[in-house]
């Protein structure tokens, strides 16, 4: 039997794709928003598809401030950011 695979919205074109393939951005129950790289941290999650249109239509629509009812500090951006050009520069 296959194995099935969990898919997520993307935040930013609204397209499902594997959980695998996507930033995930946290909530902590304290909070405190970060970057969820093992994808297994307690809060409420957003997925970013790691594409630089898909993060300027998030950060433009202000979709993380709606999704996590919460402040998105620049911090947030600027590591997705580096993250993004981390990716790019791997492939």
């Amino acid at each position: 039997m296959a194995k099935k695979i969990p898919l997520r919205q993307c935040a930013g074109c609204r397209e499902k794709k594997s959980k695998m393939d996507l930033f995930r951005i946290i909530r902590t129950p304290e909070g405190q928003v970060v970057l969820d790289g093992s994808g297994r941290m307690n809060g409420r999650g957003v997925y970013i598809f790691p594409d630089r249109a898909c993060l300027d239509k998030v950060r433009k629509s202000r979709a993380l401030s709606r999704s996590l009812k919460a402040d998105i500090p620049d911090q947030v951006y600027e590591k997705l950011e580096e993250e993004l050009s981390r990716l790019e520069t791997k492939g």
